[in-house]
């Protein structure tokens, strides 16, 4: 008998365990859930005030937007938690790594293909290269085929990317080197308003906004994970002070080189 309770014990144990993980992840699935609804609350309240109070007209097809919007919050949630599981620790340990490792060279090499991977995979970025292309074909500054279409977007989205990867090494090198971020920030801003005196007006509105959308849900986290990382690594350096500020970067030198670009094609 006491033979039997000795073979059972461990399947016992583990079955045990099983029991207790999955307790925690339930209980913290349903509070990132709920979490996630509370940050989508007043979106819903703006478009339902909007839309019965103002314009006075009821809800179009009130079960899909019920469905769809049980979709975004769990998206939303699975989003958060794979970004603070994976994303977040993946950057930060990178970093460590580099910064162990002493070499400026390889952690430059490291920053730039970052910044350049994540922006030419950034969803909003593909969206609105592509809405550019189509202007600009139609605008008569392209071609209007699809060749000269594809090659428009593939340009921008590399251009932007390239910019991104120099931003980060730019950041990179102010945490190594300890420099004050707003004369950056400043040095940056000039460069933006000289180009904006230059460059084409059909390419301003998109330089702009090629700024605000690389610093999305592909590249924010990991940049941020990189600066964090980089400035605990390093002694002397504070990860508050010193860790932030590359996502300034990151979408203060797309418009500079969006501006060239459009000068140049």
């Amino acid at each position: 008998m006491n033979g039997g309770n000795s073979y059972d014990n461990p399947i016992h144990s583990k079955l045990k365990q099983i029991n207790t993980a999955w307790k925690i992840i339930r209980h913290r699935f349903i509070k990132q859930l709920f979490s996630s609804f509370l940050d989508l609350l007043p979106i819903l309240v703006v478009v339902f005030v909007f839309q019965v109070l103002v314009i006075q007209q009821p809800l179009p097809d009130i079960v899909n937007l019920i469905v769809g919007t049980g979709m975004v919050i769990l998206g939303l949630t699975f989003f958060i938690d794979g970004l603070e599981q994976g994303l977040f620790p993946i950057g930060e340990n990178m970093a460590h790594a580099f910064a162990r490792k002493g070499s400026i060279f390889w952690l430059l090499v490291f920053a730039f293909c970052l910044g350049f991977g994540t922006t030419v995979a950034e969803p909003a970025l593909i969206a609105v290269a592509g809405e550019a292309a189509e202007i600009a074909s139609k605008g008569g500054i392209i071609k209007d085929t699809p060749d000269a279409r594809n090659s428009y977007t593939l340009g921008l989205r590399l251009t932007v990317g390239f910019s991104v990867g120099l931003a980060l090494v730019v950041g990179v090198l102010r945490i190594l080197r300890g420099w004050p971020i707003q004369y950056l920030i400043i040095a940056g801003y000039s460069g933006v308003v000289l180009m904006t005196a230059f460059a084409p007006p059909e390419i301003i509105g998109i330089a702009y906004d090629s700024g605000g959308i690389t610093t999305s849900t592909i590249t924010v986290p990991l940049v941020t994970a990189l600066g964090v990382g980089l400035a605990s690594s390093i002694k002397g350096r504070n990860p508050m002070v010193d860790g932030f500020g590359l996502i300034a970067f990151a979408s203060l030198t797309p418009m500079i080189f969006v501006m060239a670009y459009g000068m140049f094609v």
